[in-house]
């Protein structure tokens, strides 16, 4: 009996988030995305599966050069129409008791006072199930809608999400102390002033004073995702993240930069076990071989190369995107490092270019078999490191049903797969120790730091000035 894969349904908020042209078979139900019962009845059908969580992707603005026309993702729903998944969160967490709710923000699109205060009410809301995928955003056009002139460098994206990431920390961790909340009708005293604490956080995009409004959810702060591949968005996840998602073209690769991220953690003063590895992946399933063959030929009619293209998205410096034909080495972009640098380093064949990437995405990541033969390639990815599956979806809710039915007996029998959800929060259904972050984390470090802190600015900056680290 094997040791029980962790299952997420990696939906989006929007027609055609992955599986470009798939929106235009006659089962799929993700053209109707505006209505909220699409999302409620997947929520429901997920849960009865057992799957951990639904994990939403997101993005603040077009894809490509916004300089030019945007027809191409328009015509295919590339993610436009789309609607905010954080907002539908609040809706599917009052229709589910059990399964885990990840939203993607990005540190452009929301001040972290505010973002830290929503997802703190929807962690109430949920009794303690709500995920935060930390994105810092690849698109000119999303940087643009949020006033900014350009897309920020990509090794200066992730300095401003230590300093974004390290404000929510305060907040969720600092700012309320254990007991704070009283609810005392008797004498009057609903929580203890001497227990709530302003954070005055002083950094170069942000100052905040706090304190946090809403009292501390269950699991305080919400459970950490992050998705970066290139070597700064690693790091970034060796320091902060829970779970890590990745899209390996191979269990070989995924092991190698498994393996990476591990020693990273370790050498941050964190456990290897502390980030859990989630690797997306695509399903054709059939009763036979051969009928999951032809099934994946079917799907292949539906794809939109052009949507693919589109969603790489690409750009040089000055905003403009290459031509499918670039070769890799002549590449100086700001954007979707990670995908090119996996790219040019397991290509090694020949110089491989934009179109090589795009038909790695489309393809290598795709298990097709029978359920036995779909379990036996999981054991693999499972023996390379992997301790989850975001499962991508060809259609909603089809895609995810015949995975329910089909798949996930199999697992169950193999011991692959949970049949019952764990008691308590996402965070301890996935880890077992705890609502809350464990003290290896970087921000258990703010828990009562400010009970004896600073009453005002000027003190908050004296004591910056002495101990950067701790205020």
């Amino acid at each position: 009996m094997g040791k029980p894969l962790h299952f997420n349904a990696f939906v989006m908020n929007t027609t055609s988030h992955i599986q470009h042209g798939q929106w235009r078979r006659p089962d799929a139900g993700q053209t109707e995305f505006n209505d909220v019962n699409t999302w409620i009845n997947l929520a429901k059908i997920l849960e009865e599966a057992k799957f951990d969580a639904m994990f939403f992707a997101d993005v603040s603005g077009l894809y490509g050069d916004t300089e030019a026309d945007y027809d191409v993702y328009v015509h295919e729903g590339l993610q436009i129409p789309s609607n905010d998944p954080t907002v539908l969160l609040g809706a599917l967490a009052v229709h589910t008791t059990q399964i885990g709710l990840a939203t993607t923000s990005n540190i452009v699109q929301n001040h972290p006072f505010n973002f830290a205060r929503q997802i703190s009410t929807l962690d109430h809301i949920s009794n303690g199930r709500i995920a935060w995928n930390v994105v810092t955003g690849i698109n000119e056009n999303a940087s643009r809608n949020f006033g900014l002139p350009a897309l920020t460098d990509h090794t200066e994206r992730y300095v401003w999400a230590d300093e974004y990431i390290d404000v929510t920390y305060k907040l969720w961790e600092g700012s309320w102390d254990e007991g704070a909340l009283l609810k005392d009708k008797e004498n009057g005293r609903y929580a203890d002033p001497a227990k709530i604490n302003k954070i005055y956080h002083q950094s170069k995009r942000y100052r905040v004073e706090g304190p946090h409004l809403p009292s501390p959810s269950k699991q305080r702060t919400p459970v950490l995702f992050q998705a970066g591949s290139s070597a700064s968005g690693r790091d970034f996840a060796a320091r902060n993240a829970e779970a890590t998602f990745i899209i390996a073209p191979t269990p070989a690769v995924a092991k190698e930069l498994i393996d990476e991220t591990r020693r990273l953690a370790v050498s941050h003063g964190r456990r290897a076990e502390d980030i859990k590895f989630f690797q997306g992946l695509s399903f054709v399933i059939g009763d036979t071989e051969e009928e999951a063959l032809e099934k994946s030929k079917y799907y292949d009619e539906f794809i939109s190369v052009d949507g693919y293209l589109a969603h790489m998205a690409i750009l040089d410096r000055t905003g403009r995107v290459y031509p499918k034909e670039t070769k890799l080495k002549d590449l100086d972009t700001n954007t979707s490092k990670g995908m090119a640098e996996w790219a040019g380093k397991h290509i090694t064949d020949r110089e491989p270019t934009l179109e090589d990437v795009a038909t790695l995405q489309s393809h290598s990541t795709r298990l097709v078999g029978t359920p036995e033969q779909i379990a036996d390639q999981l054991e693999t990815w499972q023996a390379a490191g992997i301790d989850g599956i975001n499962v991508i979806n060809w259609v909603i809710p089809g895609s995810f049903q015949e995975f329910a039915d089909k798949v996930l007996p199999v697992l169950r029998a193999r011991g692959l797969a949970q049949s019952e959800y764990s008691e308590g929060t996402l965070r301890q259904k996935l880890f077992g120790d705890g609502d809350l972050l464990n003290e290896r984390h970087p921000a258990a470090r703010y828990r009562g730091a400010f009970t004896q802190g600073p009453s005002n600015w000027e003190e908050a900056d004296a004591l910056r000035a002495k101990a950067p680290a701790t205020v």
